[in-house]
């Protein structure tokens, strides 16, 4: 936007126009719901440099260039900023979910979907990656890395009900004990591929070549 203003009849912006300016900068500050969000995308993008062992609310403020009373008067802590992005990846993670499960009749293919499901959105999201596998986690509040191993015991949940399924359409006489075993053997492929991608500095994909191995696992 240029920086001067056009009176409709050719003449020198009014001073009524040019007071008027202040008053229009305030108004594009961003409301308190953006911000919050502006906070998230900022916290979630530092995660994703080289090096990024532990941010600061220093940092993060300096980053955003806004004082850290500015960050604190959205979140009472920055243990509450990483439940933020914690709670975006569970959203994100079982709204997929529940897709699949609703659209995917066999239940050994809606193993493999959701297996790739997460590996793709660690793909799409570098930072959060490090949120999931606890990387970004282990000098913060101990009730965050809870919660992240609450997601993937959720996670390793519904694939059993998905192998047990599956299981069952192959006509395997112990569908429950097959699920089980089945369902921590991806759980533990799906962390183990992503923890590879967040400290191989995001160069080793997750979800490279993991067609064949899902497919050994779910049939």
């Amino acid at each position: 936007m240029s920086d001067t203003t056009t009176d409709p009849v050719g003449s020198e912006a009014s001073p009524a126009a040019e007071a008027s300016a202040p008053a229009a900068a305030a108004r594009k500050r961003p409301r308190p719901g953006e911000r919050r969000v502006q906070i998230l995308q900022t916290l979630a993008g530092m995660l994703e440099e080289p090096g990024a062992e532990r941010i600061t609310t220093a940092a993060l403020a300096a980053r955003l260039e806004v004082s850290e009373a500015a960050l604190y008067r959205h979140f009472a802590s920055k243990a509450q900023m990483f439940e933020g992005l914690i709670e975006f990846i569970e959203a994100s993670v079982f709204t997929l979910v529940k897709q699949i499960t609703e659209r995917d009749e066999s239940g050994s293919l809606q193993a493999q979907r959701i297996a790739l499901v997460l590996l793709q959105f660690g793909e799409k999201n570098p930072g959060m990656t490090r949120v999931m596998v606890g990387d970004a986690l282990v000098f913060e509040h101990e009730r965050l890395t809870q919660r992240m191993n609450q997601f993937f015991d959720r996670v390793e949940s519904q694939l059993r009900q998905c192998l047990r399924l599956g299981a069952q359409e192959q006509g395997s006489a112990t569908p429950t004990a097959d699920a089980h075993a089945m369902a921590s053997a991806i759980t533990a492929l799906i962390v183990g591929r992503l923890q590879r991608y967040a400290r191989s500095g995001f160069r080793r994909l997750p979800s490279e070549g993991i067609e064949v191995p899902l497919q050994r696992l779910t049939n």
